[in-house]
């Protein structure tokens, strides 16, 4: 099973699928089942999914440093870790679907002049903006450029992005709070495990080091 699901997620148009593939669910209740609540408001539907779409392929991309150091062996993880940036850059293009939409829902910038101003959207364009910034030094050249030390501090902000996305989703009341706690759940879930695991390791390193130190000193 695990052989199967690495050769799975080796694959760039697999991963692609998945990625894309929820992007798509608002066609089932709008032209398949004609779900009449879904239609009652179309375009208010499809901004709120774009930016939950958004918010969850956020959380994919930000679980797999901790399943990596959680999982090390376990291949899937390793394997997917190729198209970390691919599903980073899929977070940021799902966020700008979600601005696009807004804009059109809202009537363009003429009502954005106020809209601006309300606390939810303020953050969701703040996190909008750092996920552009990620997105935009995501290219090799810039990361060259960069530097591996500074690159990667700068797209530590994608933490700061994370948690102002959690809150737009609960402020702007996009989804029941029930759904924000089972998406970013798991995130802060694993988190904790890797920062556990590390201590862990950390204090058998420390013990290692006392009982060598204490047993060159006996003899």
């Amino acid at each position: 099973m695990n052989t199967l699901l690495a050769r799975l997620l080796q694959s760039r148009a697999f991963v692609a699928a998945c990625v894309v593939a929820p992007g798509l669910w608002p066609a089932w209740p709008l032209f398949v089942t004609g779900d009449s609540s879904v239609a009652a408001d179309p375009a208010k539907y499809v901004l709120h999914h774009l930016g939950f779409t958004a918010a969850c392929v956020l959380v994919a991309v930000l679980l797999l440093s901790p399943l990596r150091a959680i999982l090390p062996r376990w291949r899937p993880v390793l394997v997917v870790q190729r198209h970390r940036r691919f599903v980073g850059v899929s977070a940021f293009v799902y966020a700008a679907l979600h601005v696009a939409m807004h804009f059109v829902y809202e009537g363009g910038f003429a009502t954005f002049r106020t809209d601006w101003q309300k606390p939810f959207i303020l953050v969701g364009l703040v996190a909008f903006g750092i996920l552009f910034i990620l997105a935009a030094t995501s290219l090799d050249r810039v990361v060259r450029a960069l530097g591996s030390r500074r690159w990667k501090w700068l797209h530590r902000l994608v933490y700061v992005a994370a948690v102002l996305v959690l809150y737009h989703q609960i402020s702007a009341r996009k989804v029941f709070p029930e759904q924000v706690l089972w998406l970013f759940g798991p995130l802060v879930v694993a988190e904790l495990a890797r920062v556990g695991r590390a201590v862990v390791r950390g204090m058998g390193r420390d013990a290692g080091d006392r009982a060598l130190g204490g047993g060159s000193g006996a003899y």
